[in-house]
C-alpha cells in the first residue's frame, strides 16, 4: 500500500466509495474539486492503481479539520484508516498546528475509537448534522 498526494484524477475513483460508505449523504466531485482548488491536504491510499480510501486536511492558521476519512469497505481493519490519520496529523504538525478538530457520526464507534487512540476528545455535539439522516455528528478535538 502506498499513501500519495491526491490529485484531480483520483476524484473518478473515490466516488464509487463516497456512494458505498455515504450513500445519500456523499460527496459530490465538485466538492473534491473545491477541496484541492483551496490547496487543502488531500491524500490516498493506494494500491496495485486502486484507491483503497483517502483523507483531507483543511489548515487555518494554527487550527486544522480533518475533512474526511475513508477507506474502502473489502480494505477495511487493515490500518489503512490508521495510516492516513497519521499522514494528516503530520501534515498538521508541519504546518504548526496547535490543535486538530473533527466531526464523526455518533453511530460510528469504530472512527470514535480510533480518534481516542491519537488523543482526541468529544468537545461537542452537532444536531441532525449528517443529512438527510439527521445523524448527531460528534466534535472531537486533539491539542498538538
Amino acid at each position: 500500500m502506498r499513501i500519495e498526494r491526491f490529485r484531480w484524477w483520483h476524484i473518478a475513483d473515490v466516488m464509487p466509495l463516497e456512494e458505498d460508505l455515504f450513500g445519500e449523504e456523499k460527496w459530490s466531485s465538485a466538492m473534491f474539486w473545491n477541496e484541492l482548488a483551496q490547496h487543502n491536504f488531500y491524500i490516498v491510499a493506494t494500491e496495485k492503481e486502486e484507491v483503497l480510501g483517502y483523507a483531507g486536511l483543511a489548515v487555518t492558521g494554527d487550527e486544522a479539520w480533518v475533512q474526511n476519512i475513508a477507506v474502502r469497505g473489502t480494505a477495511q481493519r487493515r490500518g489503512i484508516g490508521r495510516d492516513l490519520l497519521e499522514a494528516l496529523l503530520g501534515e498538521a504538525a508541519r504546518q504548526g498546528v496547535k490543535k486538530t478538530l473533527l466531526e464523526v457520526a455518533v453511530d460510528n464507534a469504530p472512527a470514535q475509537h480510533l480518534y481516542a487512540r491519537y488523543d482526541f476528545e468529544p468537545v461537542g455535539i452537532r444536531r441532525g448534522y449528517y443529512q438527510p439522516s439527521n445523524t448527531d455528528a460528534l466534535v472531537m478535538m486533539r491539542n498538538a
